[in-house]
């Protein structure tokens, strides 16, 4: 299968530059990459141990060398914002920006500026938010770097085989942001996004809880980032696992299970994901995923655990 030679390249890319990976940071590595071949995620944070800019020179190095031999991996690209890395799928990523802007995706939005934190109104979207004056500011901030998130990768440039070299031109809070984002002829090249945090009062757990594909997204401004800590710090958790199952797997206790994903939301404002119409719309949406690579994936499930009060860093 295609994939499981591209993942036998990425192997061999890796003893090539002698990355001395782990056995599970490298069975981690090759989940996130069939969750992004395979359309599962748009986006992954990579944790695979190490820090910039190591951790950030390996995986590109991994991608130059693995991209020469073999296709199915040329659209996969090494993201930068601030001090977080991520491996993205160019193609998909782009898919859900434009599905984000047009709505087609639901989000559902935990204020953390209040204690208890509290959820806003589920039946509302971003832009129904942004005409609120009481919650203007971050709902606003938030689109404003989705957009840019649009021009960085626009649907309509993403069927070339190479990600071509953008300059943006955004404006965020009324001023200019301009980011050059160099990927020269080199597909393995890094695509810098942290000048889309600049100025600009969304934190990086908003961020990534939109980018990231979670249907629950923490909702707060740089100025209330104690007060959000402290709001969520001080709360029981529902800690969502989503697991999925490699088809065809070699164990003998049939095929081996990893982590898609997981997510929290406070435990007040949760059921467990039983009769809650947000994880369920939101496993379905997973569950139609799957079916379009069941070569891939044998299966996936929704596991919900309860998360004691402990110190949380935003």
């Amino acid at each position: 299968m295609e994939l499981d030679s591209a993942l036998n390249v990425i192997d061999s890319s890796i003893s090539q530059i002698k990355w001395r990976l782990k056995p599970a940071p490298r069975r981690r590595l090759h989940t996130d990459i069939l969750a992004l071949c395979t359309g599962m995620r748009p986006v992954v944070m990579v944790d695979y141990g190490g820090k910039l800019p190591e951790l950030q020179e390996r995986l590109c190095s991994v991608l130059q060398l693995s991209q020469k031999e073999s296709s199915v991996l040329r659209s996969l690209r090494v993201m930068v914002i601030d001090d977080m890395i991520y491996l993205i799928h160019v193609k998909e990523l782009a898919e859900y920006v434009k599905s984000s802007l047009n709505v087609d995706i639901e989000l559902h939005f935990v204020d953390l500026e209040q204690d208890p934190p509290k959820f806003q109104d589920v039946n509302q979207t971003l832009f129904q938010m942004i005409a609120q004056s009481e919650h203007n500011s971050n709902a606003k901030e938030l689109v404003s770097v989705q957009r840019f998130f649009s021009t960085v990768f626009p649907v309509d440039g993403m069927d070339k085989e190479l990600f071509p070299p953008p300059t943006m031109d955004h404006v965020v809070n009324n001023k200019s942001i301009v980011g050059e984002i160099s990927t020269s002829q080199s597909s393995s090249e890094v695509i810098d996004l942290s000048c889309c945090m600049q100025d600009c009062q969304v934190t990086i757990p908003t961020l990534n809880g939109w980018l990231l594909g979670y249907p629950v997204v923490y909702l707060f401004g740089r100025d209330h980032i104690p007060d959000s800590i402290y709001n969520l710090s001080t709360k029981s958790l529902q800690l969502f696992q989503i697991s999925i199952h490699r088809s065809g797997g070699t164990s003998t206790s049939g095929p081996r299970q990893e982590e898609l994903m997981s997510f929290s939301v406070p435990y007040s404002l949760s059921m467990e994901g039983q009769n809650e119409v947000w994880a369920e719309a939101f496993l379905a949406r997973l569950l139609a995923k799957l079916e379009t690579c069941k070569h891939v994936w044998a299966s996936l499930k929704m596991e919900v655990s309860q998360c004691y009060p402990q110190a949380i860093v935003l």
